[in-house]
């Protein structure tokens, strides 16, 4: 049985999924001030290795702690539910089907507590 890791096509997949992801992120008035002052080359790094880890691949997630990275942002509950939205699209143009879709939004779910600020 393959991980859902291998199911979304390892590394370059996440990282293609990544990449879309936050080409509607911030094309997005609701959420696309939260990454002005953001490196996005090393911001879609550490989402890559983030979605990687919790999707069961051979990664080791290597950034600041989940409260930590987004404690100065003032993320409110319909800010987070965006982000789960627009990378659950993404998922649906990259043919991600649903069983695997919940399960990585499952997986991103579990760190809601410590990036909603508000």
């Amino acid at each position: 049985m393959s991980t859902l890791y291998e199911q979304l096509g390892g590394e370059e997949g996440i990282s293609a999924v990544v990449d879309s992801f936050y080409d509607r992120v911030l094309a997005d008035d609701r959420v696309a001030h939260f990454f002005e002052d953001t490196d996005m080359q090393q911001q879609r790094a550490h989402q890559t290795q983030f979605l990687s880890s919790v999707a069961g691949g051979p990664v080791t997630y290597s950034g600041e702690e989940m409260d930590e990275a987004h404690d100065h942002l003032d993320i409110h509950q319909e800010h987070f539910e965006v982000i789960a939205e627009l990378l659950e699209e993404t998922m649906v143009e990259f043919d991600v089907d649903e069983d695997d879709r919940q399960a990585v939004l499952d997986a991103v779910a579990q760190y809601e507590d410590a990036i909603v600020q508000c």
